[in-house]
């Protein structure tokens, strides 16, 4: 089975706000992507990637206050 994914998720924040992002798909199912799987912030900030004990890529950011 191939996948397509995508998403466009805006936040809107009061402050700044520590992020675990979890939105990439899951390293076993990386050879059933059709197109790359990429995460794209804006405005770009820095994000650090783990993996948790899942396996899970996790992507941590703190949100600039505004739109994200």
């Amino acid at each position: 089975m191939k996948i397509r994914a995508g998403y466009e998720i805006t936040y809107d924040c009061p402050q700044p706000t520590p992020m675990i992002l979890t939105l990439s798909v899951h390293p076993s199912r990386i050879a059933d992507v059709l197109t790359a799987d990429r995460m794209r912030l804006d405005p770009p900030i820095p994000a650090n990637t783990y993996h948790d004990s899942f396996g899970n890529f996790c992507h941590v950011i703190r949100a600039p206050v505004g739109r994200l």
